[in-house]
């Protein structure tokens, strides 16, 4: 668990932040937050999110893409993610095509490169959702 040599150490980072440089309730209340927050993702881990292999090939591929145009455009991957305003390393999770990336990060990267646009077209053809829609339509009695 949380050692007091681990307590010791987070409280003398946040009093070396402080101005007075003395404990005061400032880092107190700091401390606390932040051993709350550690205990918190201790007991209650993320949920983890289900994917299917077919879909995700499908991220898989968005990944593939985005690699090849920050590589066209002759970006690293430092350049890319500092314009993002992500860690090297969450760069390198999109263009695996990892799915617990936030949106945010992929939309991010997307912009950098000039592709923002190719966000509106998710979703943007709702075929399935029209078809239902016409039946809906057509069921209706005048």
């Amino acid at each position: 668990m949380l050692s007091v040599s681990l307590l010791n150490s987070l409280w003398k980072s946040i009093c070396n932040r402080c101005f007075s440089r003395k404990h005061s309730f400032c880092c107190i209340f700091s401390t606390l937050g932040i051993l709350l927050l550690k205990l918190y993702n201790i007991f209650m881990p993320g949920k983890k999110h289900l994917l299917f292999p077919k879909h995700q090939k499908i991220l898989d591929q968005l990944g593939e893409n985005i690699k090849l145009a920050r590589k066209r455009r002759k970006f690293t991957t430092i350049q890319v993610a500092e314009r993002a305003g992500i860690d090297r390393t969450t760069l390198y999770q999109i263009e695996k095509g990892n799915g617990s990336v936030s949106l945010s990060a992929y939309f991010n990267t997307l912009r950098v490169l000039g592709l923002q646009d190719d966000f509106l077209k998710l979703a943007a053809d709702d075929e399935l959702g029209r078809k239902l829609q016409d039946l809906d339509l057509l069921n209706l009695k005048d």
